[in-house]
């Protein structure tokens, strides 16, 4: 049974010894008699003691979400019935190993990889949906709001689609997501008719990068775009269905879009979008500066609900609920009011999801929270390793994609390493203990202060290699910003938040969000003022995985080790840092539609050889590369020299490459430069330069090019014979005769910015 000091610790009959501790000795004692370099008794103690009961659970959910990365990284979707037959293996293997003290964890584990694999397979064919494969220009499409989002410059749904109709659709796709003017989205529920020029899934930027693809299948969208024109709303067919759901829908949305005009009515500008934020989940009408202030200053998981809201509400529910039932004495004493408290907070949390939009980050976060809520209903410890593996298997079951994904490496990794350090104790000073200037200090709030400066501390080392990873920067004054504005947010910002809401239908709620308000102006204070402090903006280029799952296991090891066998972590994170700062930077960048290019100059920085109307991969690039220029830097054109025929530029060790628009400029790039990337397949023979055509980022997507003596390495976003739902097998445009590749980067420059992914979709909270 686990103790509540921590997760882990176990109680046995005998001698306090764990039956496993003892065959665990027994089997290290063999090996240190057998093995010619002895095995210290120290380290087979310490290894016997890991292997305890209960010590394996945690090392079971890694394995489980192993499996999903493993299913991830395959070039074709594997069938279900092969999934399902090594799954069954696996469960197999297991039950026969459970007597034997060495193959029964690595069979456990072998089962939890297999069984997640399946899983995911599973998923991907449960929710498996025509992806649109080519632009398809004024198609009139039908069917109803699922989901509206007001932003910035402009509104974008997501239409549950009953009919399509147009040249260029294969298949009626299930959902669609859509921009259009500002103020003019119908809402949740409304049938709409609307004509829209429809583009394929956003493939990755570079190779490496985000798959937005992915992102969107998994949201069961087939295609983004644009409305032309008015969209109308009209009563559905009797046989359109709808059904329940959207009516819940529609009546949740209701309920959001009304109290979030409420909180914008009496609170105007950022305070008012950053309160209906933590309260709605919307957050599209925060500006940009504020936005870009608050992820500087990592301080964006106050803008996006999860972890942290969560708990947040669902504390103080418990506590005031917990405390009003303890000032009847009667009641207190004969009844578990603990338990009840905890069942009221749930069915906050539970509320709170709903009116948050029940977003991915939200969701994970009320797993957690019910986990730790349940577990005080059922007198069981609460936040330990067993109750963060218990929440990844359910996460990671309900939407394997999830460890892909910012928010879930975020948010776990700062968890994971939180309970770690939690077990160990907090080096904090304690009014009860302390004497003097100590006790006074913590009295006066110390202690609350060094809580939230060590939690930050623990919390931003834990996640820096995955916002690393993820978003190529990092916060320097993370802590900082954290320490100034964090107590704000817990003890004015989201009480005064939950009055507002419960005070609502009373007509009473305005003094709550002035409030409220105010709390806010304070946190966009600290986040402009830390975000321009000297090097505030700390950016790193991209790396690969392979420093990144390294990392992870050095992680794993430091935090789920309870002997000095924990330390084995720290080598493996240093060699992963090792390895990311030195990976090598692409010599040579090509858009998936080929009309951007960028290549390394003699500076070591990118410079653009080409670029279309369309900035989005320029700037995703100079994101990875660590390079915080913009896409409209004149710094970028310097020693690309260009005429109607295409472009030329010279990489770091001088040797030429050129961009060919028209087949004519042919006759001199083939005589000086090295490398040609040609928007027409047609080359003359017997030239000199290595050619890349238009054939090849059409079907490999965007590519990256690394000089190797006088070759180069190309490394591409998709693999040769990739083949997978969210990015099924293209054609080449030469098949057929259509230029689809010229039709792809036509929509691209036409399309507004909005209609596709951008990178604020993915930027989730820690």
């Amino acid at each position: 049974m686990e103790s509540r000091a921590g997760a882990g610790a176990s109680t046995w009959p005998v001698g306090g010894r764990s039956p496993w501790a003892g065959k665990w000795a027994g089997i290290w004692g063999a090996l240190g008699r057998q093995s010619p370099v002895a095995v210290p008794t120290r380290v087979r103690a310490w290894a016997a003691a890991e292997f305890g009961a209960g010590r394996m659970v945690p090392w079971l959910a890694v394995a489980y979400g192993f499996g999903d990365v493993i299913y991830f990284s395959a070039e074709r979707e594997p069938a279900v019935w092969a999934a399902l037959t090594l799954a069954s293996i696996g469960v197999a293997i297991a039950i026969m190993a459970r007597r034997r003290s060495f193959g029964f964890p690595l069979a456990a584990a072998l089962a939890a990889l297999t069984v997640s694999f399946a899983g995911a397979t599973l998923h991907t064919a449960w929710i498996a949906h025509p992806v649109l494969r080519h632009p398809a220009w004024g198609i009139a499409v039908t069917g109803f709001v699922a989901a509206r989002e007001e932003r910035e410059h402009n509104d974008r749904i997501a239409v549950r689609t009953r009919t399509m109709a147009g040249r260029g659709v294969d298949a009626a796709l299930a959902r669609v997501r859509v921009v259009l003017r500002p103020g003019t989205a119908p809402p949740v529920g409304s049938f709409v008719t609307f004509k829209a020029d429809l583009l394929p899934p956003l493939p990755p930027l570079r190779p490496g990068g985000y798959d937005f693809a992915r992102d969107m299948y998994f949201s069961a969208l087939g295609a983004s775009g644009f409305v032309l024109g008015a969209i109308k709303t009209a009563a559905p067919p009797p046989a359109a269905g709808g059904g329940a759901w959207l009516r819940y829908t529609a009546a949740v949305e209701t309920m959001r879009d009304g109290i979030d005009r409420r909180i914008r009515a009496v609170i105007p500008g950022d305070e008012g979008a950053i309160a209906s934020a933590v309260i709605t989940g919307k957050r599209g009408e925060v500006s940009p500066a504020v936005k870009d202030a608050f992820y500087v200053s990592s301080l964006v998981h106050v803008l996006a609900i999860a972890g942290f809201h969560m708990a947040v509400v669902t504390g103080i529910i418990f506590f005031f609920v917990r405390g009003g039932l303890a000032l009847i004495p009667g009641l207190a004493s004969r009844q578990p009011i603990k338990k009840w408290a905890a069942a009221v907070a749930l069915f906050g949390a539970a509320f709170y999801l709903v009116l948050s939009g029940a977003g991915t980050a939200t969701q994970r976060a009320f797993v957690m929270v019910a986990i730790v809520l349940i577990g005080v209903m059922v007198d069981r410890p609460t936040l330990t390793f067993r109750t963060l593996s218990i929440a990844a298997f359910v996460v990671l079951t309900l939407a394997p994609q999830a460890v892909l994904t910012p928010s879930f490496q975020l948010s776990f990794a700062a968890t994971l390493a939180l309970i770690a350090a939690y077990h160990y104790g907090l080096p904090l000073p304690h009014a009860g203990t302390a004497s003097g200037l100590r006790a006074r200090m913590a009295l006066w709030g110390w202690r609350e202060v060094a809580t939230i400066a060590f939690t930050s501390a623990v919390a931003g080392l834990a996640t820096l290699p995955y916002a690393a990873y993820n978003f190529h920067r990092l916060a320097p004054y993370g802590v900082l910003a954290n320490v100034l504005a964090m107590p704000v947010v817990s003890v004015w910002v989201m009480p005064m938040g939950i009055l507002g809401v419960l005070t609502l239908p009373l007509g009473f709620d305005a003094m709550f969000w002035r409030l409220m308000g105010d709390g806010i102006s304070w946190i966009i204070g600290v986040v402009l003022w830390v975000a321009h402090l000297p090097g505030a903006v700390g950016a790193i280029p991209a790396f690969g995985t392979g420093p990144l799952l390294i990392c992870t296991a050095g992680l794993l090891l430091l935090c789920l080790l309870r002997t000095p066998l924990r330390l084995g972590g720290v080598p493996l994170m240093l060699v992963a840092a090792v390895w990311a700062l030195t990976a090598p930077r692409p010599d040579l960048l090509v858009s998936a539609d080929g009309d951007s290019v960028a290549l390394r100059g003699a500076d070591g920085r990118l410079a653009v050889l080409h670029m279309g109307r369309d900035n989005f991969a320029v700037e995703d690039w100079l994101v990875a590369d660590g390079d915080a220029r913009d896409a409209h830097d004149k710094s970028l054109r310097q020693g690309i020299a260009c005429d109607p025929s295409g472009c030329v530029g010279k990489l770091g060790d001088g040797s030429v490459v050129a961009y060919a628009v028209e087949p004519d400029a042919f006759e001199d790039d083939c005589r000086r430069a090295s490398l040609i990337l040609a928007v027409h397949d047609d080359a003359p023979p017997g030239c000199a330069a290595k050619v890349i055509g238009r054939n090849t980022w059409y079907d490999r997507g965007a590519l990256a090019l690394r000089r190797d003596g006088s070759d180069f390495v190309i490394e591409s976003a998709r693999p040769k014979n990739y083949d997978r739902p969210w990015a099924p097998a293209w054609h080449s445009p030469a098949a057929d005769g259509t230029d689809g590749n010229a039709a792809s980067r036509a929509s691209f420059a036409s399309a507004p910015r909005d209609a596709t992914p951008s990178q604020d979709d993915i930027e989730a909270d820690q």
